[in-house]
């Protein structure tokens, strides 16, 4: 599949099949313009590696009254990109994968030791290219209907796993601004310690926005200035 002919959501499962609380996602994003989930596209003539991401949330019953949460990784600081910068689980496309589905799966398990068999595959994203990478990322949104054990599975690519409640990055005391030398700047959250931000604070950002979830901002929205060392203080 080309960058070009993935411009529209693909639903794998009927809404009413999900839990409640995740509906209104599924209806955000089935009335939201391409525009509005895709920041890049990759030119025609550009050569590109496809991904997958895995965007999973679970109802949280497991963990508390919190309520529904999203599965994230820590990268590992010594790896050679992205290195220590909270992410979806996920990674490159191999030759045996069947599509964006296996890809997100099979990275998922390498990654947090997750039983795939638990997870039930909602929705594919348009496909989204990032630049600095070379990669055509394909967001699969995922039910974690029936949750597992989860922890650092691969200790040389991921130094941590955390479950986070969509209450804590609704929060408007959570929502930040993040200021990169290179000069973007762009939607973050200050979560479990962790400053959520670039492509994964962007779609977080729009995810939440299209579901109906997010709450107002308060006024003047922080901005945080990022450097390699940043770590959120456990009052943060």
């Amino acid at each position: 599949m080309s960058a070009d002919e993935s411009a529209e959501v693909e639903i794998f499962i009927e809404p009413a099949d999900l839990p409640t609380w995740y509906e209104p996602l599924i209806a955000g994003l089935l009335t939201a313009s391409p525009e509005e989930l895709v920041r890049f596209r990759a030119p025609a003539d550009e050569q590109v590696r496809h991904s997958a991401v895995l965007v999973l949330f679970a109802d949280g019953a497991d963990l508390g009254d919190l309520g529904p949460d999203v599965l994230l990784i820590e990268r590992a600081a010594d790896m050679r990109s992205h290195a220590g910068q909270p992410a979806f689980p996920g990674g490159a496309e191999d030759p045996g994968d069947s599509g964006p589905i296996s890809t997100a799966l099979r990275e998922a398990q390498e990654e947090t030791g997750l039983d795939p068999a638990g997870v039930i595959p909602v929705a594919a994203l348009p496909q989204m290219w990032l630049p600095p990478s070379g990669f055509v990322v394909t967001p699969v949104l995922g039910w974690w209907r029936e949750t597992s054990p989860i922890a650092a599975a691969d200790p040389a690519e991921v130094a941590d796993v955390h479950r986070v409640a969509i209450a804590e990055l609704v929060n408007p005391a959570n929502r930040v601004k993040v200021s990169h030398p290179s000069g973007y700047v762009g939607s973050g959250f200050e979560v479990n310690g962790m400053l959520v931000w670039g492509f994964t604070g962007l779609l977080l950002d729009r995810l939440l926005d299209m579901a109906g979830w997010a709450l107002p901002w308060e006024d003047g929205a922080r901005v945080v200035p990022f450097d390699d060392g940043w770590r959120a203080s456990p009052d943060s």
